[in-house]
């Protein structure tokens, strides 16, 4: 049984005071539970599409399903990056962490959303830390990266091109669309 030193309204307290300020690594968010956020399925999940082909596509909504097969997502974006040779962008956060949310709205303007054209894109939600770490681990060490924690996979061999373990993105709030681009259209 885990220890905590503060009392568990403090560290309420704290985890919301986080959640309002950002998303830091492992450490400074294990200790309880943020403050539940309306989950939104993630339309970019590279799973199998259940809707005729003939079906016009929706305008994806960014975020982060719990219930989604985050290896079998990463899987078949591969798959398909194999096929087209676009790369495999793979978005680890959580729908509680403000820097998420806030990547999640960059992603939907137009030169971010114009870069991403260029990617297959797979979010995987990691809870509160406590959610698919063995998927992120075998990407980035989200202890350093922090959330979101972005990482760009070689559709040909499935390997690590660029993995933002010193937290590149921890602090999305304060990135504009152009940097986000930038960084987007860099790595492509």
């Amino acid at each position: 049984m885990r220890r905590h030193l503060f009392p568990a309204p403090l560290r309420l307290a704290v985890i919301a005071l986080l959640a309002l300020t950002g998303c830091a690594g492992e450490s400074s968010t294990s200790h309880g539970t943020p403050p539940p956020v309306a989950a939104t399925r993630d339309t970019r999940q590279a799973a199998p599409a259940t809707s005729p082909a003939s079906a016009a596509p929706a305008k994806p909504a960014h975020g982060y399903d719990p219930h989604a097969n985050a290896a079998a997502g990463i899987e078949a974006a591969l798959a398909a990056g194999k096929k087209d040779g676009h790369p495999v962008l793979v978005d680890f956060g959580a729908d509680w962490c403000l820097d998420c949310r806030v990547l999640g709205a960059r992603f939907e303007e137009p030169g971010p959303s114009e870069a991403l054209a260029g990617y297959h894109v797979v979010t995987v939600d990691v809870g509160e830390f406590d959610h698919n770490l063995d998927v992120a681990a075998r990407y980035v060490h989200l202890g350093t990266s922090g959330i979101p924690a972005l990482v760009v996979l070689d559709p040909a061999s499935g390997r690590t091109k660029v993995a933002t373990n010193r937290g590149e993105f921890s602090n999305a709030r304060t990135m504009s669309a152009d940097q986000v681009e930038e960084f987007l259209k860099r790595w492509a």
